[in-house]
């Protein structure tokens, strides 16, 4: 299939589909006119990518997954073993911006929202 069926299946721009295949993630063939021909097992692998970075994965760990997807000896513990980390890493940003709301909120709650020019929000930015 042309790259405007695969882009209507897996539903990513052309721009998208094209960079994964320039980077290596896909690799279409190429039919007798130059154009690019998308095979069933390339769409599935564009799912799969848009899947795993739907999930916060990274394209370098999609690297990895379409490896160990690719290797049928792969050890199940190396697939989760990259879940496991990718948990972690949200849960850090989790705590990150829980941090960063109740900052905010502080600040918010200490300013009095009129029309006086005094404002701690300002004052805070501006100790930065």
């Amino acid at each position: 299939m042309n790259i405007g069926s695969a882009a209507r299946a897996t539903e990513l721009p052309r721009k998208t589909i094209r960079y994964y295949e320039e980077i290596g993630l896909v690799h279409p063939a190429r039919a007798h006119n130059g154009y690019r021909d998308y095979s069933d097992t390339d769409v599935h692998r564009l799912k799969f990518v848009q899947r795993a970075r739907s999930l916060g994965f990274s394209i370098e760990e999609c690297r990895l997954l379409l490896s160990l997807y690719d290797d049928e000896h792969r050890a199940s513990a190396d697939v989760k073993a990259l879940a496991l980390e990718k948990i972690g890493e949200i849960d850090r940003k989790l705590d990150e911006l829980q941090s960063l709301r109740a900052t905010l909120s502080r600040l918010v709650e200490t300013c009095q929202g009129n029309d006086r020019p005094d404002c701690p929000i300002i004052d805070d930015l501006a100790r930065a």
